[in-house]
């Protein structure tokens, strides 16, 4: 029942759908060689001149950022207890994929980031340095549920919403119902016309998005490898150096390029499967043999803190804030976001056929970030437990935003130290590995237009990232940093691909549940008629 494209197959098309759209393939990787390029002709000048538009973008468009993910959210939320909210995405009566599998995919590829690097660290920074939407003094036990309702105001709700909620209904809509490509360019066709969207504007549209998650994507896979050299120089004492770094980016890239390879119903569940389980195991441990009663009440007082604070923290400008502080927290988490959003939807829209458009955006934007929230509790609680102890002391490594460090040291200070750090290591290489292959199958599908990508396409995206993520480390860890912190320019753009959903996203579910019959059904059930 499904719908497929119409347009006709010719020799022509077929080579543009194997290889993907030129235009969109010529200025992604033209922007990966430029970059390269010019970092090995003056590092200081690229690196310079991201920091200062970086520092413009955060102060001048900060504002702008925050009330896009808030409004994102609260839209998503009253679309989700609307009537039209129980049409299907797809035009499946079930879904594709089971419950569990569905939604350990989700956690995987969105939570990566967070997961990664900044779990551990980031609850106990706002731990030894009060955020400025609290008063209370650092380091003392009254800090401890401020420091984890800011940690879940960036990685909670505002942030799970504006990655897949409004944005793959109109995807998923515009493509399993209206045969159009599953490209960031479908989102502006209701608002600038399909005859504008599919010539050279549209190209230039999905090669931004491309760029903005090729620049999201490669700053956790190099940071990934420092990690994790770090981890096994700690724990066994191997070399620290760039030949271990190069070690462990190819033996990432050939995981999550072969995951990508293989597709959804094979290599990205099952890896996505593997870290749900061994997350739990993880979570278990420390909570059974951790500080149990420490995290009951950090978690009870931290999410009551969130949601008494939410709006506070979430309205928070540079006015009320230091410049420095919104800049380097709130705006570029919020700007990372931003940048993923485009290719997360595609690929959400993509894994939630047969789910209805409740189930999909409560599962994005209220089951996740609740479930997120539980982990930086488990991690980072246990870290503010740790550091309020005396047993472990980062506030000087975290000032220097150290947080690979971070995430070590408080997993050596778990219960089962050693074994405990290893299968943390374990698990943050294997969510880097379904943030590389997601975004690899996204970003080829970009490319082609339709939902099965040429094999040897998502191939060459998973090993470009990878060979970047290399050459950027051999340069030294502050190029990814300025590759980290031009997501937050690249984030103008692709704001203005996300903006118009915000209205077509409603548009499209009362499409959808008209199509399906829902709101004749739903007019004849209720009281007046």
């Amino acid at each position: 029942m499904s719908h497929t494209n119409a347009t006709p197959s010719t020799p022509e098309t077929q080579s543009a759908r194997r290889l993907g759209d030129p235009l969109v393939l010529g200025l992604s990787v033209g922007f990966i060689l430029g970059f390269l390029a010019l970092s090995l002709y003056d590092i200081d000048m690229v690196a310079g001149g991201i920091a200062s538009g970086f520092a413009w973008t955060a102060s001048t468009l900060g504002s702008y950022f925050q009330l896009l993910l808030l409004l994102t959210f609260l839209v998503a939320m009253g679309l989700a207890f609307s009537p039209v909210a129980s049409a299907r995405i797809g035009n499946l009566d079930r879904p594709e994929l089971s419950t569990f599998k569905w939604l350990s995919i989700i956690m995987c590829t969105l939570l990566a980031g967070g997961g990664v690097f900044f779990a551990a660290g980031e609850p106990i920074y706002h731990f030894v340095v009060t955020p400025p939407a609290f008063e209370t003094e650092a380091g003392t036990p009254e800090a401890v549920a401020g420091a984890l309702a800011q940690s879940f105001m960036h990685w909670g709700f505002l942030a799970w919403a504006v990655l897949g909620s409004l944005t793959a209904v109109v995807l998923a809509h515009a493509h399993y119902v209206k045969g159009q490509p599953l490209q960031p360019r479908t989102l502006l066709m209701p608002v600038l016309g399909e005859r504008l969207v599919k010539g050279w504007l549209g190209g230039v549209v999905d090669a931004l998005c491309v760029i903005a998650v090729v620049a999201g994507t490669v700053g956790p896979i190099g940071f990934l490898a420092t990690q994790v050299s770090f981890g096994l120089h700690e724990l066994f004492g191997v070399s620290e150096g760039y030949g271990t770094q190069l070690l462990i980016l190819v033996a990432l890239g050939a995981v999550y390029v072969t995951s990508a390879m293989t597709g959804i119903h094979r290599g990205i569940q099952v890896l996505s499967r593997f870290n749900v389980f061994l997350a739990l195991a993880i979570a278990a441990v420390i909570f059974l043999f951790g500080p149990t009663q420490f995290l009951v009440n950090a978690f009870t007082r931290g999410f009551g803190e969130y949601l008494t604070s939410f709006f506070t923290m979430a309205t928070m400008t540079a006015q009320t804030a230091p410049d420095w502080w919104m800049q380097w927290w709130t705006v570029f988490f919020f700007a990372w976001f931003i940048g993923y959003g485009p290719l997360m939807a595609i690929f959400v829209a993509r894994i939630s056929r047969g789910r209805t458009i409740r189930q999909m955006i409560l599962a994005v934007a209220v089951m996740a970030p609740i479930a997120t929230t539980v982990w930086f509790t488990l991690l980072g609680g246990s870290g503010i437990h740790y550091q309020l102890t005396g047993a472990i002391d980062l506030a000087a490594a975290l000032n220097d935003f150290q947080f690979d460090v971070a995430t070590l040291t408080v997993a050596q200070a778990l219960p089962g130290g050693p074994l405990m750090a290893l299968a943390i290591l374990l698990l943050t290489t294997i969510f880097v590995a379904t943030t590389g292959d997601s975004m690899s199958y996204a970003i080829s599908v970009v490319g082609s237009g339709h939902d099965e990508p040429n094999v040897l396409v998502r191939a060459f995206w998973g090993i470009a990232m990878a060979l970047m993520a290399a050459v950027l480390l051999y340069m030294g860890a502050g190029q990814i940093s300025a590759l980290q912190q031009f997501i937050v320019i690249t984030a103008i753009p692709v704001s203005l691909v996300l903006l118009p959903s915000l209205w077509t996203g409603p548009q499209a579910a009362i499409a959808m549940a008209q199509e399906q019959g829902l709101l004749a059904a739903h007019r004849a059930s209720s009281p007046e008629s």
